[in-house]
C-alpha cells in the first residue's frame, strides 16, 4: 500500500470519535432484547475463556503516527489458529488499556464484542482493553480465522504498572519510556505497550515471575509467527528538520518537498516473529554509518556516537572468529532520555548514547555483532550464544577470572528462577522447562549462557568455534542437532550432557568436597586424591583446584548427578587446600566448595 492510499484507507484521528463499548451493530433498528442477550452472554462466556487458546500465526497491519497528538492508529488483518484441544467460538484479542477499539470483521462482516478492561502488567499501563469476540463459526483444533481489526489511542509515558508496586515514578520512566511524542516517538511491543493485538493470561508483577512467564509464554506460542506492519508518519513542513523512522533494523528519512502531501510510509518485517519484539522510532536524527555498525544519534551526540561506532569495529573481529562473518549491520539508535534502560530486539539496541566506558560498550557491542553473524530457530542457541559471547569477550580483555565474574551476573537470576520453578511444581502441574522448549527468559538467556561456557571448558576454544562457523540454522529441525554438531568435532559422547542441561531440567548441580587425602609420591612430588561429590541432579565436567604454598594446579572431573567423582592431582609442594568448581558451572551452594588437606602421610 502506497502511503497516499494509506492515507485515504485511515480516518484522520482529529475526526469524529465514536465510543463504542461491544462492536459495530448490523442494523439500528435491532431490539434491545437482543443487545441484552449478546452482551450479557459474552461476559458470562468470559469467565470460562481459554485467553491463549489461539496462536496469532500473521499480522499484516497499517500503523498511522501523530506524534502532535500522541496519538497511532491501527488498521489491518491478523490470523488466529486453535491450539486448543477443543473447539473455540470466542476469541480473545488485547491491546493497550490506552487504545480503543473500533471493529473487529472477518469477511467484511461486523463481529459482535464486548469490550473489557482487563488488569494486566503486561502492558506499561498496567491494563488492557480485551475484546470478546463472538466469531461467525466455531474454529476446530486446528483451524484458522482471518480478521479485519481497527484500533486508536493514545500512547504516553506512563510507568503505572511500576509505580503501584512502589517504585518512584522518577525511576520508573527509565524503564517503561515508552511514548508518541512530539519530538520523539519510541514504542516496544508485547511485554511493554501492546500496540497489536496479543491474548495473554493476567501477569501481575507483584507475583514474582508471572509477567515474565507470561510474556515467555506468548513468544513461545507465537516465535514461528509473521508480522508485517507499516509506520504511516507525519507530513514534514517546509523548513522543519527532516525526521527519521527506524522499525526493524530499517531507516526512513522522511523528507517533504514543498506542496506535497503525501505521507511518508515504512515497511518492516518479521517472518520468523521469533524473539524478537516488533519497536519503532520517531525522532531527530543523524545516522554515523560504520562498516560494522550503523548509529542513529542526535546531532549534540556525535563524538559519543563515534564511540559505540568504534566498539563495534573493535569487536568485529572477534565475533567473525566465533560466528563468522555478519549477515547485517548491527543498528543503535538513541533513546532521548539519558537514563532510560537499553533495550535489544535482535541486532538493533535501543539505547541511550552516554559517554561510557570504551569497554563497557564493547561488550554491549559484541551482542548485537554476533545477533548480527549468527541465527537460530531455537532460543537457547540465539540469545544464550550473544549472552557467552560477552563473556568470552571479557576473558579476551582481562583473563579468566574477570570472564567468569562477568559471568556471575548470570547465576543470581538462574538460582532463583530454577527456585520458583521448584515451589511453583509443588503446587501445580507445570511443564518441565528444559532449555529447547523452556519460555523462562532466565533459562534461555543466562543459564544458556553458562551451557556455552561449560561446552567451552569441555571441548576448547577451537572445536566450538569449528562447530558454530559450520552450525545452519535452516537443518536445526532436532533437538539433537546441535549435540551431533559438537561430537563430530571433538569426537566426544555429550548424551550424558545434553540429557541433564538442554532436554530435560535436572535443575543444578551442588559441589562439595568429600574427602581429600595427600602422600609423598617423590622427593619432588606429593599426589593427592580428592573425591567430589554432587548432591544435585544435574551432572558436570567441574575443575578442581588444589592449592599449596606458591602455586596451584587443577584437573577436570566429570561428576553426575547424584554421585560421585574421584580425580587424582600431582603437585610440587604440600597441597594445603582443595577447591571444586571455579564459578564456571552454575551451583544451588558454592559454602562447601573448599575443603583443607590433612598432612600428608
Amino acid at each position: 500500500m502506497k502511503a497516499g492510499d494509506a492515507a485515504k484507507f485511515l480516518p484522520r484521528l482529529a475526526s469524529k470519535r465514536r465510543t463504542l463499548t461491544w462492536g459495530t451493530l448490523a442494523g439500528s433498528e435491532m431490539k434491545l432484547c437482543l443487545v441484552l442477550f449478546i452482551l450479557f452472554g459474552a461476559c458470562a462466556s468470559a469467565f470460562s475463556l481459554d485467553r491463549e487458546a489461539f496462536t496469532f500465526t500473521k499480522y499484516d497491519l497499517n500503523v498511522s503516527i501523530e506524534p502532535e497528538q500522541q496519538r497511532l492508529a491501527v488498521r489491518g488483518k491478523i490470523v488466529l489458529r486453535n491450539d486448543s484441544s477443543t473447539p473455540q467460538k470466542n476469541a480473545v484479542l488485547q491491546i493497550s488499556s490506552s487504545l480503543t477499539w473500533r471493529s473487529i470483521q472477518a469477511d467484511g462482516k461486523p463481529l459482535q464484542f464486548v469490550s473489557q478492561p482487563f488488569t494486566s502488567d503486561i502492558d506499561h499501563t498496567g491494563a488492557l482493553s480485551e475484546a470478546i469476540v463472538s466469531l461467525p463459526a466455531e474454529i476446530r483444533p486446528g483451524g484458522t480465522i482471518e480478521l479485519e481489526v481497527g484500533y486508536e489511542g493514545v500512547v504516553m509515558l506512563d510507568a503505572t504498572r511500576l509505580t503501584r508496586i512502589g517504585l518512584p515514578k522518577e525511576v520508573a520512566v527509565h524503564s517503561d519510556w515508552d511514548q508518541v511524542g512530539k519530538d520523539f516517538t519510541a514504542v516496544r511491543g508485547v511485554g511493554y505497550v501492546a500496540w497489536y493485538p496479543i491474548a495473554t493470561a493476567v501477569g501481575n508483577l507483584s507475583e514474582g515471575n508471572s509477567v515474565f512467564e507470561v510474556v515467555g509464554r506468548w513468544k513461545a506460542r507465537e516465535r514461528d509467527a509473521e508480522m508485517k506492519f507499516s509506520v504511516i508518519g507525519p507530513a514534514a513542513e517546509d523548513g522543519v528538520k527532516p525526521v527519521s523512522m527506524y522499525c526493524d533494523g530499517k531507516e526512513l528519512q522522511i523528507v517533504t518537498k514543498s506542496g506535497s502531501i503525501s505521507l511518508p510510509s515504512m515497511q518492516c518485517s518479521y517472518h520468523p516473529l521469533g524473539l524478537r519484539v516488533p519497536a519503532f522510532v520517531l525522532g531527530l536524527y543523524q545516522l554515523l554509518n560504520g562498516a560494522n555498525a550503523a548509529v542513529a544519534h542526535r546531532s549534540e551526540h556525535t563524538s559519543n556516537a563515534e564511540k559505540f561506532s568504534q566498539a563495534a569495529h573493535t569487536v568485529a573481529p572477534f565475533v567473525k572468529e566465533w560466528f563468522g562473518t555478519p549477515g547485517e549491520t548491527a543498528k543503535v539508535v538513541e533513546l532521548s532520555d539519558p537514563g532510560a534502560s537499553p533495550f535489544e530486539s535482535g541486532a538493533t539496541l535501543l539505547t541511550p548514547l552516554n559517554d561510557t566506558d570504551p569497554k563497557l560498550l564493547q561488550i554491549a557491542l559484541v551482542h548485537e555483532l554476533t545477533h548480527a553473524a549468527f541465527s537460530s530457530p531455537r532460543p537457547w542457541i540465539y540469545e544464550g550464544a550473544a549472552h557467552f559471547a560477552q563473556a568470552a569477550y571479557r576473558e579476551q580483555q582481562a583473563g579468566r577470572s574477570a570472564a567468569l565474574d562477568f559471568l556471575g551476573l548470570h547465576r543470581a537470576a538462574v538460582m532463583d528462577a530454577e527456585q520458583a520453578l521448584r515451589e511453583n511444581a509443588k503446587d501445580n502441574a507445570i511443564p518441565e522447562q528444559s532449555l529447547i522448549s523452556t519460555s523462562i527468559d532466565e533459562f534461555y538467556r543466562s543459564k544458556a549462557a553458562y551451557v556455552w561456557w561449560m561446552l567451552k571448558d569441555m571441548l576448547t576454544d577451537d572445536v566450538l568455534q569449528k562447530s558454530l562457523l559450520v552450525y545452519q540454522p535452516e537443518k536445526d529441525t532436532d533437538p539433537g542437532y546441535l549435540q551431533h554438531l559438537l561430537e563430530a568435532q571433538s569426537k566426544r559422547d555429550l548424551q550424558w550432557f545434553f540429557d541433564d542441561w538442554v532436554y530435560h531440567d535436572r535443575g543444578l548441580p551442588d559441589f562439595r568436597v568429600e574427602s581429600a587425602y595427600a602422600r609423598r609420591a617423590s622427593q619432588d612430588n606429593f599426589l593427592i586424591t580428592v573425591t567430589v561429590e554432587n548432591v544435585g541432579e544435574a551432572g558436570a565436567e567441574v575443575p578442581v583446584t588444589v592449592h599449596f604454598d606458591g602455586g596451584e594446579m587443577a584437573e577436570r572431573v566429570i561428576v553426575r548427578g547424584k554421585a560421585k567423582g574421584i580425580v587424582r592431582i600431582s603437585t610440587p609442594r604440600v597441597p594445603t587446600e582443595v577447591t571444586v568448581n571455579d564459578g564456571s558451572v552454575p551451583e544451588t551452594d558454592t559454602s562447601n566448595n573448599s575443603f583443607k588437606v590433612p598432612s600428608p602421610t
